[in-house]
């Protein structure tokens, strides 16, 4: 009996499907300061983290940025109707904001605020994967 019921919650456990953060995946930014790159996002806890993964120059030919590999989207917290709260790292000045991001499908919105988010600058980021 022990054994029918391991093998039926074995079963069920992989009938079940595997539920991806629809922020999941690689996104290309828009350019900032002559350069655009992209960002692989995956879970980080309970939360999502985007590294730099690949730079580009403005017009597309792909360079070794020392940036490879630095987190630029840092925990950001699920609320659960596609929007996020967290921080965002802004490589060309190497600051650290409050961040807000939205996704819809394969379209991201990051916003990085200052000042209790009464000012911020936003970038509309693409789904490459």
């Amino acid at each position: 009996m022990k054994s029918i019921l391991k093998t039926a919650a074995a079963l069920i456990a992989l009938a079940s499907p595997a539920f991806a953060d629809p922020a999941e995946g690689t996104w290309q930014t828009e350019p900032d300061d002559g350069a655009f790159a992209y960002i692989t996002m995956a879970p980080c806890g309970a939360a999502i983290c985007g590294e730099i993964s690949r730079t580009f120059k403005d017009g597309g030919t792909e360079y070794q940025s020392e940036n490879i590999g630095r987190q630029i989207v840092i925990n950001m917290a699920p609320a659960g109707d596609g929007s996020y709260a967290g921080q965002v790292w802004r490589p060309s000045n190497n600051k650290t904001y409050t961040g807000k991001m939205s996704v819809s499908g394969n379209a991201l919105t990051l916003k990085g605020c200052v000042a209790g988010g009464l000012l911020c600058s936003s970038q509309n980021w693409v789904r490459v994967q």
